[in-house]
């Protein structure tokens, strides 16, 4: 009985390992290279958090990422990965934007997923959301932003409802956000951010 006991447990922990190694990973950074060379004043740096997270991308496989976050939302973000785990709703990437020289565009282009990045809202002297890590941008190209006058930003946007990986007020990702107090950029009057969602 106990031999039997110890060849289960040798077997789980054997496929244990086997399912973390198969694991693809798209960012493994220390939190000093996450945070490399942001304009960010010290007292902020203290507040925030770089955290790992694991989806199944585009190409059906579980992915680990990262997302730099305030310590404040930390734990709704952590929950609500879970469930897009769970759910199995795709994720192309999630890579600290340092990687894109802090470049919100460039981030965008790269359908990346992404959470702090100390900047000022487009066309303004005020600072996002993502300057205090308290705001998500999740699959942009899927979920693109839309000006008044209809430009998609991507360019390569496509805001397609038939499409799971499109957000939607009953999207169950749109829902985990909301039930835990965040705003959704697609309910946005002047405009609609599909990707964003965010948490004063």
């Amino acid at each position: 009985m106990i031999i039997r006991t110890i060849i289960l447990c040798y077997f789980l922990l054997c496929l244990s390992a086997t399912a973390e190694e198969n694991v693809i990973i798209d960012s493994k950074m220390t939190f000093e290279e996450s945070i490399k060379s942001t304009q960010a004043p010290a007292e902020l740096i203290e507040e925030i958090s770089l955290i790992d997270v694991q989806y199944y991308s585009f190409d059906g496989k579980l992915h680990q990422g990262q997302l730099v976050v305030h310590n404040d939302v930390k734990e709704d973000v952590l929950e609500i990965f879970d469930i897009i785990k769970e759910i199995e709703y795709p994720v192309n990437k999630v890579v600290p934007i340092v990687v894109f020289d802090w470049s919100d565009n460039a981030s965008m282009d790269d359908n990346n997923t992404s959470a702090f990045n100390y900047r000022f809202i487009s066309g303004t002297k005020r600072l996002s959301n993502h300057a205090f890590g308290k705001a998500v941008d999740i699959n942009p190209i899927n979920n693109p932003y839309i000006t008044s006058n209809g430009k998609i930003i991507p360019s390569a946007g496509s805001y397609d409802t038939k499409k799971f990986e499109t957000f939607t007020d009953d999207h169950p990702v749109v829902k985990a956000f909301k039930d835990r107090g965040w705003r959704w950029g697609g309910n946005f009057n002047s405009y609609k951010d599909y990707h964003h969602f965010d948490k004063k």
